[in-house]
């Protein structure tokens, strides 16, 4: 018989990247948090303000004040 023991698996925080940034770091934490490359993130985002005339750049901007920076040395 095995005894299960329940270990809580790690959880993932959403962070702003220090290292992977272009601008604000925002499209670099969230593709290391969703596992996906930050390029496409990027394009995206382009491809969104161009297709919502606008509207995603303020949502990154939010992005970018309410996403803690990922904490580490400054």
């Amino acid at each position: 018989m095995t005894n299960s023991v329940y270990t809580p698996q790690a959880t993932k925080k959403l962070y702003r990247s220090r290292t992977d940034k272009m601008l604000a770091g925002v499209a670099g934490g969230w593709a290391a948090y969703f596992g996906v490359d930050a390029v496409i993130l990027r394009i995206a985002l382009v491809a969104g303000a161009f297709i919502t005339a606008g509207f995603a750049i303020p949502v990154y901007v939010a992005a970018w004040f309410l996403t803690p920076e990922q904490p580490g040395e400054s």
